[in-house]
């Protein structure tokens, strides 16, 4: 026996809506989406021509899509005309692939996934949803969607550019020789202008060759000297027009788009050629990619970027420039490679937040061979009144004067140097100051650094401080391990750095809403089923359920106010069913 079965081909379809279960993601994007108001979701259009889709439903097949690991916008397309959440949350109505791609590559699906970020996070925050008043730093590299062979390096185009000026360089002194009319300078020479006016004067010079060729009415013995000169001439003219001019144009186009890099992809001009975690060969092969920084509490995302540069030192504070919701949190927390003196002064003083973050020597400074080694300067005794250092040999260093240091990015460092007396107190530590070369040892204090390191050592050292950072491998980590893992991306889907900030933004809020849903099933199933024993557990997982389904009932209930500041967007969210966005 069989069930009845009929593939309705004959049939009259009589279904007139799609409906979906209550408590499914794709119900907690559109009202998060909703909940975006209309003077930051809508944006100026052309008043004639086809109307323009909606930007809500746009983001919200995004965010649905990318939820569901799909990226591709025929993809997408095709996922619109065959999943009845998708058609939920379009109300079935066709968008072709080019209007979903150019709609999450463009300047205003930037905008919106700034603002989702900001009404998000307060949204985290008053609901008591941030942990511990902390913010998780971290960054990992991610694979752009480039050639892996199409790179440019700037060595290369540096070396080639110097020998194109020396050749450039020698044509003008032959072209002097030869009595072309020609005065430039040897800044000009090196430029694509330069080489231009070679060009034009020598289209100059042979048009009053040819003139000189027509007025003669007789080859002289031996051949004409102007047709000889012509070809000389010629040659030269091709030789900057073919090559010269049209190599000098390349290299000056690379030049600009390097925009202070060591390298950059052919395929995507934005991408920088990096080292990833991902090294199947173990060969440490470079590959064009971004450097992705990402600010996560309670293992939400609060708000990412990405960098050309593969250093995570310099990119910490454009990166804390660009959070919009900085405010909201006390303590950064952040792994050793954020560890700096620029880093902590940037935290301390222009943030006023409190550093987490250990620097490159903190763990080795707690070893036994560390604190035993006769070499470093803080095994040293120092004698406060008379300033001057005591090795472990007896060696006295006596300050000697000041210095400045600039490093390549402009951060200036100020030291005291202290070197060691020339007469010491025996003739073993007379020769125990001198170098190997005979010069007086010395070493060098940056009191300012100092201070920074003995100010993090006492915040990571104290409870609430090891409290905070011991989650920092289980907040921040946990998103890219979601992100590379479970949701598959592990290298871009569009090029173009805008292009590709907003593909990562769409993945990243979109595995937040997806977190909030499951989570918020997770524990009230949990709790229904299993009940906890003690009192104590068993009201905190009622309160964080609680927490959870007020904080989707806000979604679906409210309509956001967001008050602009010069420099900050605050959201403030009114429980109130009467207003209602639609």
């Amino acid at each position: 026996m069989y069930q009845n079965y009929n593939t309705m081909e004959t049939a009259l379809a009589l279904q007139l809506d799609f409906t979906i279960p209550n408590d499914h993601e794709a119900r907690l994007i559109s009202r998060f989406v909703d909940s975006i108001p209309s003077e930051f979701l809508l944006e100026d259009t052309s008043h004639t021509g086809r109307p323009a889709f909606h930007p809500a439903m746009l983001l919200k097949m995004c965010l649905f899509a990318y939820s569901r690991t799909t990226f591709s916008g025929r993809k997408m397309e095709r996922m619109n005309e065959e999943s009845i959440p998708m058609k939920w949350l379009t109300g079935d109505t066709p968008v072709s692939y080019k209007t979903i791609n150019t709609f999450r590559s463009s300047e205003h699906a930037s905008k919106l996934i700034k603002y989702a970020f900001i009404l998000f996070t307060t949204l985290l925050s008053d609901n008591g949803l941030i942990h511990e008043d902390a913010l998780y730093i971290d960054g990992t590299k991610i694979q752009a969607d480039a050639n892996i062979y199409s790179f440019t390096w700037k060595k290369a185009i540096e070396r080639y550019e110097a020998n194109l000026n020396d050749n450039v360089s020698e044509l003008y002194e032959e072209l002097i020789q030869a009595k072309v009319n020609l005065a430039l300078s040897e800044e000009v020479l090196k430029t694509s202008e330069g080489i231009e006016e070679i060009i034009v004067s020598l289209d100059e010079e042979l048009v009053a060759v040819e003139a000189a060729i027509t007025e003669e009415k007789m080859i002289p013995k031996g051949g004409s000297e102007h047709k000889r000169r012509r070809r000389i001439l010629k040659k030269h003219r091709n030789k900057c027009k073919k090559d010269f001019l049209p190599r000098k144009q390349r290299y000056e186009e690379a030049n600009a788009t390097f925009d202070g890099r060591n390298s950059f992809s052919k395929t995507d001009t934005d991408a920088t050629f990096m080292c990833m975690k991902e090294d199947p060969m173990k060969n440490r092969e470079l590959k064009p990619g971004y450097n992705l920084q990402v600010a996560s509490s309670n293992q939400f995302v609060i708000a990412y970027d990405i960098f050309s540069n593969p250093t995570d030192t310099r990119t910490f504070i454009p990166f804390l420039e660009t959070i919009q919701t900085l405010d909201l949190f006390k303590y950064i927390a952040a792994d050793a490679g954020y560890g700096s003196e620029e880093n902590y002064e940037a935290v301390m003083d222009t943030f006023n937040k409190v550093p987490l973050i250990p620097y490159g020597m903190y763990h080795k400074e707690k070893g036994k061979a560390y604190r035993s080694n006769p070499k470093h300067r803080d095994n040293w005794d120092y004698n406060e009144i008379e300033d001057y250092y005591t090795d472990l040999d007896g060696v006295r260093f006596s300050f000697s004067h000041y210095s400045t240091r600039k490093d390549k990015n402009g951060f200036q460092r100020e030291f005291k140097v202290y070197k060691a007396d020339m007469e010491q107190q025996d003739d073993t530590r007379n020769l125990l100051a001198k170098t190997p070369k005979g010069a007086q040892r010395q070493t060098s204090v940056n009191y300012n650094w100092e201070y920074f390191k003995h100010h993090v050592k006492e915040n990571l050292e104290s409870d609430h401080g090891k409290e905070i950072y011991a989650q920092r491998k289980i907040d921040v980590e946990t998103v890219f391990g979601r992100m590379k893992g479970v949701f598959g991306m592990r290298r871009t889907h569009v090029r173009g750095k805008q292009a590709v900030h907003n593909d990562i933004g769409i993945m990243l809020m979109s595995m937040n809403l997806t977190k909030l849903a499951l989570e918020a099933r997770r524990k009230a199933e949990a709790f229904q089923q299993n009940p906890v024993k003690n009192k104590n557990r068993n009201e905190t997982i009622k309160f964080l359920i609680i927490s959870l389904r007020f904080f989707y009932l806000r979604l679906v209930f409210s309509q956001p106010r967001l008050f602009i500041d010069r420099n900050l967007f605050y959201c403030s969210i009114p429980i109130s069913c009467s207003t209602a966005h639609r």
